[in-house]
């Protein structure tokens, strides 16, 4: 037992006045008990008491320091008190002035929240104006090739009404040489090799790319990258894509929300094999596909350095190690991949190096079915990766694959 006080051992202080009584022993309860942290007679610090061995103090000394911290406290308190008084007559007046008045804000005639308000009218002002003159240029753009394509293929028909002409009338002059002429006026007659000759000159028609609309002229990349924020900024442009488990590798885990995507060098011996599963390359495809209409969806990549992620046909072949199931190194495949500071396009086994700054945390993907586009886009930066126009022969299924760690669709 350790003791803080008198030195000699508990004991009642003299000329003390009676207090509460221990109900065990019906001492006066003169220490505190640390340890159990409640008053305590002399009889329960001695020897067989259950205060044995615990810290204790005088109770008198106890009630000193508590009454010590309570002045404290209120100190404290009262320092506390005097500060939000302060803040409320002094800087919340200020603050709410620059807020509402415009005399107190430091750009002449416009309060903060005015000056907010004219800051965002004037930015969206400078979006709509590029957007409208945009908009302006590719329609132009757009009559231009119309009239373009359109005169092209009216002078085509006037070359060709004429060569018609040419030919019918070269036709009657030697149907006429075949009539009126005899044997003898035939074989002297010269004019049948030239007229042999000019018909000749005639080229038949061939297919030019003069005569079709160029569809490149709606390109834009202001209106593609502001099209794409737009797509991803927006919850309501993003698709709830899942992995469909019946698919996922052997070489993969896949979270319980279907999500997530994480690698593992061993081959699970858990995963039941099926035809819809992929047996060596280490891929998954979603559980839905498109077939029309615009569709979005981002993925977390940050944490792999070794990944693919695109869309496939349905047709894509689940088995073997060859290129038939690699991603992007067959027909059904085109993808964005990643490994290590190697970024590329793949489609059909051709390979497109893609020069980025920087390695993206996350990879925007918009697949617009009217239009047969699928872009990839970096949402943090608002850039376009890479643009792909191709006419898919079928429906598309979100693909993924993941070689290092772990990738998640981002919900």
């Amino acid at each position: 037992m350790s003791a803080e006080g008198a030195g000699q051992g508990p004991g009642p202080e003299p000329g003390s006045e009676p207090g509460p009584l221990c109900p065990e022993h019906g001492q006066a309860l003169n220490w505190f008990c640390c340890s159990e942290r409640r008053l305590v007679c002399a009889a329960c610090t001695g020897l067989g008491g259950r205060c044995r061995g615990h810290r204790i103090r005088r109770a008198e000394k106890r009630a000193e320091e508590l009454r010590n911290k309570i002045v404290d406290q209120c100190e404290r308190l009262q320092l506390q008190s005097a500060t939000i008084t302060k803040y409320v007559a002094d800087v919340l007046p200020g603050k709410n002035q620059r807020a509402v008045d415009p005399t107190a804000c430091l750009i002449p005639g416009q309060s903060t929240a005015s000056a907010a308000r004219e800051l965002v009218i004037q930015r969206l002002g400078l979006v709509r104006s590029l957007c409208e003159s945009e908009e302006q240029r590719l329609l132009e753009q757009v009559h231009g090739e119309e009239e373009r394509a359109h005169q092209s293929i009216l002078t085509q028909r006037v070359h060709w009404a004429e060569a018609l002409q040419k030919l019918d009338t070269i036709r009657s002059s030697l149907v006429d040489m075949l009539t009126h002429l005899d044997d003898l006026q035939l074989i002297k007659e010269q004019e049948i090799f030239e007229r042999t000759e000019e018909a000749e000159g005639i080229l038949d028609p061939k297919e030019s790319e003069k005569l079709n609309f160029n569809e490149k002229c709606t390109r834009s990349p202001l209106l593609t990258q502001l099209w794409a924020t737009a797509i991803l900024g927006s919850l309501s442009g993003t698709e709830d894509v899942r992995m469909d488990e019946r698919t996922v590798s052997p070489f993969l885990q896949l979270s319980d929300d279907r999500r997530t995507l994480t690698f593992n060098a061993k081959k699970s011996k858990a995963c039941a094999d099926g035809p819809e599963r992929f047996d060596h390359w280490p891929n998954a495809l979603a559980d839905t596909s498109f077939q029309a209409g615009l569709h979005a969806w981002t993925v977390n990549v940050q944490n792999s350095c070794a990944y693919k992620v695109g869309v496939a046909l349905g047709q894509l072949p689940r088995k073997g190690s060859g290129s038939d199931s690699r991603l992007g190194c067959n027909a059904f495949s085109w993808v964005f991949s990643r490994y290590g500071q190697d970024f590329r396009f793949s489609h059909d086994g051709q390979h497109e190096p893609l020069a980025l700054l920087r390695c993206p945390a996350q990879l925007g993907v918009l697949l617009d079915l009217q239009a047969q586009e699928l872009l990839f886009y970096e949402p943090a930066s608002g850039t376009v990766l890479h643009i792909h126009h191709a006419s898919f022969p079928g429906p598309l299924f979100p693909v993924f694959a993941v070689a290092d760690q772990t990738i998640s669709i981002v919900h």
